[in-house]
């Protein structure tokens, strides 16, 4: 509703209410945090401006000296974070403060539970920074100016946090922005000057520029003080840095609420000179699989910050989990998107920094297997694409792969390759797999029988990205990636002349039915043959050596991209009842109908829908009342 010209009120976006309802309640009882949040957002807004100034120095006005001010008023019940950063239009602010566009906002307010404990987890995974204002206040006054608008052009943001906000045009001198809290009753603990100090030291000591407060005490001379160490932290020794002034720092360069998983910091001197401090998370970011998300490294020339590392020539794709800074000496401060991409030395920075988190990854997986299987479960998935996108690092990628197998079906993925080749049967030549969409249906694959049978473990696959990854992969340590479920079975020395002859003979003895099933079901399958998979099942479906898997097919059609693939081929186990029976003429004269059965029942065990349901229904109850 507009109140006049001048001023607005608005509704927040639906999702904005939800969040700030939950986030208040899930939030609480680590309220302190509301102080670090804001500080990392005027952080960011510093960054911003150090460089568009970099092309623009009429940016910085007459207030060169970046830096933040806290203030409190325990007369007013306020808190104040104040910057001079890049600042916010009237769009900027509807933009930043009213909605939140993130994609996958909707997916993520439906992964909530209720539970405080997991919902704050999430929550923290989501970066929601200046909204945890409202956990402590019961209104919040947001005034800005973007750096070069005039004063005139300032802006005054306002909200209860209740499901609208005021904005509305004020003129405003300095650049920057300023957040005053007006905090809810009983939180005067933050109306304290040593309180407000030992927060700020305590999440925001490696702030790179400086956090200041009025002086107080003894020292109290109205000028101001600086409370954290205001250098960039990446640039100290090792030996300087606690570990508790790591994981502060990855909550403010990675916008998480929780610590670290683990972390690398390496410092290069000599020919180039740069430093990396790089970080993996405990959990997935709830939008690592958004394409159009921020994801990556943060890069930084002689501690000023250039840009996110969104286009991944800092880390590929493959690590975009990896949070952190790289800062380099060597590059100009203008370096640009265009020159990054065809930049030699960014080129190794990426090879030094690849090699070091996978180093990372090795010793984790050696040394603390716990702590690898909780990066397993989280980000196992993204580490599959590896093989396709990093060609020279294939076989190391490879080796810190986790999968599920018949020899360990319980629990999470723990069986890698390594595993798998010790456990090899003597004469065997592959590493079998089998993949369907999901566990459950890979792990019950009729295409296992003959494997279970003579005790020869298959991996169990059953990720959309696990057919890329096995068909870029190809093989590991010399042995081959063989499905279980493409061509015609061979299972070399696996196999057992009597196996092979018996196979043979039965064959043979249902040769009538084998023409007459390609008769029938000419229109929907390839061929039909005798199967050397089963022992339980009736048929199976089997589709060529060199084309998709069926799982992978109906991936590709429900995308847009139907697959130029043949029809599979029928395989029948003639030691089956129904073949059997069909074999000696025992139909009741309803051959085509039993043929249409075997070849759906396979269809569906393949994890496949049916043309017409209702068809296969009544064909089926058919049957059941003869």
């Amino acid at each position: 509703m507009t109140v006049n010209a001048e001023q607005e009120t608005l509704s927040f976006q639906t999702e904005v209410q939800q969040l700030l309802n939950l986030m208040i309640h899930s939030l609480y009882s680590n309220k302190e945090i509301f102080l670090r949040e804001l500080i990392s957002n005027a952080s960011d807004a510093a960054d911003k401006l150090r460089f568009e100034a970099l092309k623009d120095q009429s940016l910085l006005e007459d207030d060169p000296e970046l830096k933040i001010r806290v203030t409190f008023d325990p007369e007013a019940r306020t808190v104040t974070v104040t910057d001079n950063g890049i600042g916010m239009t009237r769009d900027d602010a509807v933009d930043n403060l009213g909605t939140i566009a993130k994609s996958g906002t909707r997916q993520f307010l439906d992964a909530l539970t209720g539970d405080q404990a997991n919902d704050a987890k999430l929550i923290g995974q989501f970066g929601v920074g200046f909204y945890s204002a409202f956990i402590v206040s019961k209104k919040v006054e947001v005034r800005s100016r973007r750096a070069g608008e005039p004063s005139e052009r300032g802006i005054l943001w306002a909200s209860d946090g209740q499901g609208a906000y005021d904005i509305a045009w004020a003129e405003r001198p300095e650049r920057g922005t300023e957040v005053t809290l007006h905090l809810a009753d009983g939180e005067d603990e933050f109306l304290n000057g040593y309180r407000l100090r030992e927060i700020i030291r305590r999440y925001s000591d490696h702030i790179s520029l400086p956090i200041v407060m009025p002086r107080e005490g003894d020292e109290a001379d109205g000028g101001d003080e600086t409370v954290n160490r205001a250098s960039a932290l990446w640039m100290r020794s090792k030996s300087e840095i606690a570990d508790e002034e790591y994981q502060e720092f990855y909550k403010h360069v990675a916008h998480d609420f929780e610590a670290p998983l683990t972390w690398i910091h390496n410092k290069v001197e000599g020919k180039q000179s740069y430093t990396s401090l790089l970080f993996i998370p405990q959990r997935q970011p709830f939008d690592l699989f958004d394409r159009e998300s921020a994801h990556g490294v943060k890069l930084y020339v002689r501690r000023v910050f250039i840009l996110d590392d969104t286009e991944h020539r800092l880390v590929p794709r493959y690590l975009r989990f990896v949070r952190g800074v790289v800062d380099s000496d060597d590059l100009p401060l203008n370096v640009s998107r265009e020159l990054l991409q065809h930049n030699e030395l960014v080129d190794r920075i990426r090879g030094a920094n690849v090699k070091r988190v996978l180093d990372l990854l090795e010793r984790m997986a050696k040394n603390e297997p716990e702590q690898y299987a909780t990066f397993w479960e989280q980000f196992g998935t993204v580490l599959k694409e590896g093989p396709a996108e990093d060609f020279a690092n294939r076989e190391r990628i490879a080796a810190l792969l986790r999968f599920s197998s018949t020899a360990e079906e319980e629990g999470a993925p723990s069986v890698s390759l390594d595993d798998y080749i010790a456990r090899m049967k003597d004469g065997q030549q592959a590493i079998y797999y089998v993949h369907a969409d999901s566990f459950n249906a890979a792990r019950h694959s009729p295409h296992l029988e003959v494997f279970r049978k003579k005790g020869v473990e298959v991996l169990l696959l059953h990720e959309p990205v696990d057919e890329w990854l096995v068909a870029h992969l190809g093989e590991y340590q010399g042995k081959r990636l063989q499905s279980v479920a493409k061509g015609e079975l061979d299972l070399g020395e696996l196999g057992e002349e009597a196996d092979k002859a018996e196979l043979e003979a039965a064959e043979e003895a249902v040769k009538p039915l084998l023409e007459r099933l390609r008769e029938t079901l000419a229109e929907r399958v390839d061929d039909v043959r005798v199967s050397h998979r089963l022992t339980d099942s009736p048929a199976c479906l089997v589709v060529g050596e060199y084309e998709f898997g069926m799982s992978m097919q109906r991936m590709l059609k429900a995308a847009g991209h139907p697959t130029m693939a043949s029809k599979p081929a029928l395989e029948i186990n003639p030691e089956h009842p129904i073949i059997q029976r069909l074999n000696a003429g025992e139909e009741d004269g309803r051959f085509d109908d039993w043929a249409q059965v075997l070849f759906e029942q396979a269809l569906l065990t393949e994890g496949g829908q049916l043309d017409d349901p209702a068809a296969f229904a009544k064909r089926l109850n058919s049957l059941l009342t003869r």
